[in-house]
């Protein structure tokens, strides 16, 4: 999608800080924290919600999700860390590609 701002970030065209990237993901700090580690990590391929999701997404779900501790740990988040996946305008999402947060502070 050529407006959404997650894409371009994920094309390289926006910068980020990236803390982790492999071919189907992208991991990246926060510009707005509510912790003091919080990321967010998102598909490189666009889809806009969870509610969203397809079949084919399936196993790329199942990666990311395993990725997500090991990226906690990385951070400094042992002793624990919350995830988020905001859904829909209701369920409080506002940019509109499928993302998770990784929040938490360092033990």
């Amino acid at each position: 999608m050529t407006d959404c701002i997650f894409c371009k970030i994920a094309a390289g065209e926006i910068p980020a800080n990236a803390v982790y990237e492999d071919g189907e993901m992208l991991c990246f700090k926060d510009i707005r924290p509510a912790a003091p580690v919080h990321l967010l990590l998102i598909p490189k391929t666009h889809f806009d919600s969870l509610a969203h999701a397809a079949p084919e997404h399936e196993g790329l779900l199942g990666r990311m999700m395993l990725k997500v501790p090991q990226i906690a740990a990385e951070h400094g988040l042992t002793g624990g860390f919350k995830t988020l996946v905001n859904t829909g305008k209701g369920g409080g999402q506002e940019v509109f590609h499928l993302h998770i947060h990784i929040m938490g502070t360092p033990a």
